[in-house]
Order: structure tokens, then sequence, then C-alpha cells
């Protein structure tokens, strides 16, 4: 994980970027790039709308997040997309599943334990 959501991107063109792109947020964010997902979301535009970017990803330091956004944004820019908005989507581990489980237990609230 993370998860990179592609939006209004040509897949050939998002396909040769692909390994920049995962190096990139690999080096930033300091984890493995096998851990990375690409997708490319096939949308209809109904008003005129920018390419995008969404990166769904647990919550790291604000400046990671501007670090990473910023190099992906120059990557992105030197490559025709000068116009992408890139947005965070935070991801909470107690909510996130994988097989079936949450990744961390939801804490009982505090509440809860004066009763």
């Amino acid at each position: 994980m993370p998860f990179l959501r592609f939006a209004g991107v040509e897949k050939d063109r998002l396909q040769e970027l692909a390994p920049s792109i995962i190096r990139e947020v690999a080096r930033t964010i300091q984890i493995s790039e096998e851990k990375i997902k690409i997708e490319l979301l096939a949308i209809e535009q109904i008003t005129n709308t920018p390419p995008s970017l969404e990166i769904s990803m647990f919550q790291r330091e604000q400046s990671k997040h501007d670090t990473l956004a910023a190099r992906l944004y120059e990557l992105l820019k030197r490559n025709g997309y000068a116009t992408i908005h890139i947005f965070f989507v935070i991801l909470t581990p107690s909510l996130y599943y994988k097989e079936g489980s949450p990744l961390k237990e939801i804490a009982e609230p505090i509440s809860a334990k004066l009763y």
C-alpha cells in the first residue's frame, strides 16, 4: 500500500511513467516498491474536469505528504500533466480490512470502561 489512482491520464503514458512514479513514492515515504499499487480509473466525464491523482495511504507526517505531492507533480508536469490535481485519502488502520480483519484493532472507548 499505498494506492495511486489516476483519472484523465492516457493508459500508455501512465504505463511508461509507472516505474518512475513507483521509485519516487518508495523513496519519499520509505516503503518497498512492491507495496505501491497504481490504477487507472475508467471514468466518464460529465463536466470539464482536470486529470487527477488520488493517493490512498495511511497518515504520515505532513512534510511527507507535501514532499510526495511536490515530487509527483514535478514528474507529471515534465511529462505533459501540468494541470493534474493531486489529493490524499487518508486511511485508518482500524478501518482497513485485509482478509476480513482490521490491520489494527479498534480501541474500546473510554466511556465503555466506566460502566
